[in-house]
């Protein structure tokens, strides 16, 4: 029986302890190889490059080169026809930097100090983009949704410690800020770190309408439409959950209805 090839991994830490422990951790990974410890960002895009590891957990703050500009260097240099860039999972006291790191697709973001179940958790987050990882489901990526418009048909969420798969035919509604989407569903609410635009161009657009620029709904959860003083229409959901369209939307709608 042959025995499934293990995930190069490398670690890019300058902080000896937080390296010592991150190793640990990986090596308790019976799917993980540890390939490569860097104590500076330097190093660490050398040796990414020479042993082209599939997944790297990276501080930010780090001597010589940030770990964003690892990142960065690594992004342009990459062949889009034969895509070497690792999966990155980003290990930070620092949680300024998450949009700009999940801008350049970073796998996960990790604030120090952060637990063994949530490394885990990121681990198992990042193995399933990718392809090469046995027995993960690789058919979609959330961090990579802000350059991929194919349709989505399902998205990988977090409740009490647990991925798992949400069909996007029972998300209900996506309300964001700058920074997060929470994408309700079933009475529940799942933070994903990303901005809503990553999702706008991926949803069926016979099903979901995008009332304004923080909020897009699904029809078929769409309980009634009724306009304001200010001719805006208010949608109200299943769930009890209320919506105001803009002008816009609100004109488009008034427009279709017989």
């Amino acid at each position: 029986m042959n025995t499934p090839a293990r995930i190069s991994t490398l670690i890019a830490e300058d902080e000896p302890l937080a390296s010592e422990a991150l190793a640990d951790w990986v090596k308790q990974q019976p799917q993980l190889e540890l390939v490569a410890c860097c104590a500076d960002g330097v190093s660490a895009l050398a040796e990414i490059r020479r042993l082209q590891p599939a997944l790297v957990f990276m501080d930010i703050q780090m001597p010589g080169l940030t770990g964003l500009q690892v990142l960065r260097a690594l992004a342009e240099a990459s062949d889009p026809e034969n895509r070497t860039q690792p999966r990155v999972i980003f290990t930070t006291a620092y949680d300024e930097h998450a949009l700009t790191a999940f801008e350049l697709h970073a796998a996960d973001y990790l604030l120090k100090p952060f637990s063994q179940e949530r490394f885990n958790e990121a681990v198992e987050h990042a193995l399933r983009s990718l392809p090469s990882a046995p027995g993960l489901d690789a058919s979609l990526d959330v961090a990579s949704a802000m350059s991929d418009h194919s349709p989505l048909s399902r998205i990988l969420v977090r409740d009490q410690g647990k991925i798992f798969p949400l069909q996007v035919d029972a998300i209900e509604y996506l309300r964001s800020d700058v920074k997060y989407t929470a994408v309700a569903s079933a009475g529940k609410q799942f933070l994903v770190r990303l901005p809503i635009a990553a999702f706008e161009q991926r949803l069926d657009s016979q099903r979901f309408l995008k009332l304004q620029r923080s909020c897009i709904v699904n029809l078929d959860f769409v309980v009634s439409m009724t306009p304001d003083e200010n001719s805006q229409l208010i949608v109200q959901m299943q769930d009890g959950s209320r919506f105001t369209a803009n002008r816009e939307v609100s004109k488009m709608l008034r427009e279709q209805s017989i």
